[in-house]
């Protein structure tokens, strides 16, 4: 089956959960360096050291800075807005340079390594862009309204789902197998189950603004899969095989009472017609070559 990887973006999509990404994220601003502040304020003896929790980056806009409180919100692309406190042991950084931390204030992309002090959510450092950051996300589309363009995808498991705007400059395309990559694609592809990857810039306010959509399986088309057997369970009705030309490897569903299940061994080389429903593949046929 065609895996529903969260690829690495802004808005924290695919942080904690390790979903590794090939898009320019804002996340890629954040230096090594930066990711382990060594100042002389977080080994004082006046300053608690700094939580030990593990790490998470997020990106969005700050707003709200709070200096009596010492917290900011951060409007996380696609999720919720996040409170984060902060202090004297926060770094921050504008495109790389390191500033004072009174010169924390509203910025329109950031990019916040945070981690957990008890409860509460703090900020190790924090990153300030001067560009609009982009990223990619892949998953399955969940819900869609025409009317407002708002686009909601599944999310790894964890995470709130990833929320990015549909707008009339946003382009369409399928991938893929010729007969499912030859018809042409348009909103209309972003019904329910559909599997897309979605490349995104956030706008002024930090909302995510589709660039493209690329369509990779939708409800009803049907796929010709030609590969090794490489896993089968017949108590299921599932097998793994991989595309040796693309080391791809997809879970398909089967009738074990139909067709040549019994003859079925892991190492064999088969071809499988395959119907998508929205949620997984099923074999229509199965033939060992």
């Amino acid at each position: 089956m065609v895996r529903v990887l969260v690829l690495a973006v802004i808005g924290g999509v695919g942080m904690s959960q390790g979903a590794a990404a090939p898009a320019q994220t804002a996340q890629a601003a954040v230096s090594s360096s930066a990711l382990h502040p060594n100042n002389a304020a977080a080994h004082s003896p006046d300053v608690p050291p700094l939580p030990h929790g593990k790490s998470t980056i997020l990106g969005g806009a700050i707003r709200t800075v709070d200096p009596v409180r010492d917290q900011f919100v951060l409007n996380i692309y696609g999720e919720k807005p996040l409170k984060i406190l902060f202090d004297e042991r926060t770094q921050v950084f504008k495109d790389g340079k390191r500033i004072p931390l009174r010169e924390l204030g509203a910025a329109n992309h950031a990019s916040v390594q945070t981690t957990l002090d008890g409860a509460d959510v703090f900020a190790i450092s924090v990153h300030i862009l001067s560009q609009s950051p982009s990223g990619d996300y892949q998953g399955r589309v969940l819900s869609y309204d025409a009317d407002n363009g708002m686009l909601i995808l599944t999310a790894a498991s964890g995470r709130p789902p990833f929320r990015v705007l549909i707008s009339n400059q946003t382009s369409f395309r399928r991938l893929g197998q010729l007969a499912f990559s030859s018809v042409a694609s348009s909103a209309n592809d972003l019904v329910p189950g559909s599997l897309v990857t979605v490349k995104f810039a956030a706008d002024r306010k930090g909302q995510g603004i589709a660039q493209e959509v690329s369509v990779l399986a939708a409800p009803g088309a049907t796929f010709i899969f030609s590969g090794n057997l490489t896993a089968l369970d017949l108590s299921t009705g599932s097998l793994v095989v991989v595309d040796p030309r693309t080391n791809t490897s997809y879970q398909i569903h089967f009738d074990p009472s139909r067709g040549p299940s019994s003859d079925l061994r892991p190492g064999q080389h088969v071809r499988i017609s395959a119907d998508y429903d929205g949620t997984r593949y099923v074999a229509t046929d199965i033939s060992i070559e």
